[in-house]
């Protein structure tokens, strides 16, 4: 069983996240940030992945440290669920619209990790949430999973409808990268012989 269980507690936040890579876009999210509720339901359903996130942390402050501990440790499940990342597809890439909005992401687990990140959002939030915070989760999954991430809004005039465009892109892409592939079961997808 590809999964991993993963428990984090600081000062600032209490994070539980619970992962299984070859799930049924099951989802359970309780982080204290409604939308991020909402965009992670997206990487869920739209990746096949089941999730579970139950957080608490400062949001009397702001946002910041319960939406980039959480990235932290979807970063360390998908690590651990991975493990020696042998018969995975390894790449994705989608091209994702949401109405006017249209976000290209690629992925490479690769064991290197690199956030490229190009999108510029018309508006600082959407709603209550910080769009900034975007970038802050991705950029703590990658760094904690080990893979490289391209993210660039093609176009998109809605805050919304933008971060709606990158989580579902993103819940496409790992669905896709991390997919067993039949015709090489036991092979590690590089010439290295190891993903690290």
């Amino acid at each position: 069983m590809r999964q991993a269980t993963i428990d984090r507690r600081t000062k600032e936040t209490d994070v539980h996240l619970e992962l299984a890579l070859d799930g049924q876009g099951r989802y359970e999210l309780s982080t204290g940030v409604p939308f991020f509720d909402h965009m992670l339901s997206h990487v869920a359903v739209h990746g096949g992945l089941d999730l579970v996130v139950a957080a608490k942390g400062d949001t009397e402050v702001d946002d910041h440290h319960t939406v980039e501990d959480i990235g932290i440790c979807l970063g360390r499940a998908l690590r651990q669920a991975l493990g020696d990342k042998r018969g995975i597809t390894r790449y994705g890439h989608q091209i994702t619209p949401m109405d006017e909005s249209l976000v290209l992401t690629a992925i490479d687990i690769s064991g290197r990790p690199v956030l490229v990140y190009d999108v510029a959002f018309p508006e600082p939030t959407s709603g209550a949430f910080h769009v900034e915070l975007v970038r802050e989760f991705l950029q703590a999954v990658v760094s904690q999973a080990g893979i490289a991430l391209h993210v660039k809004l093609l176009h998109g005039q809605n805050a919304h409808h933008i971060a709606e465009a990158v989580f579902k892109s993103l819940g496409r892409c790992l669905g896709e990268a991390v997919r067993l592939r039949a015709d090489r079961p036991d092979q590690v997808p590089s010439t290295k012989g190891m993903l690290e």
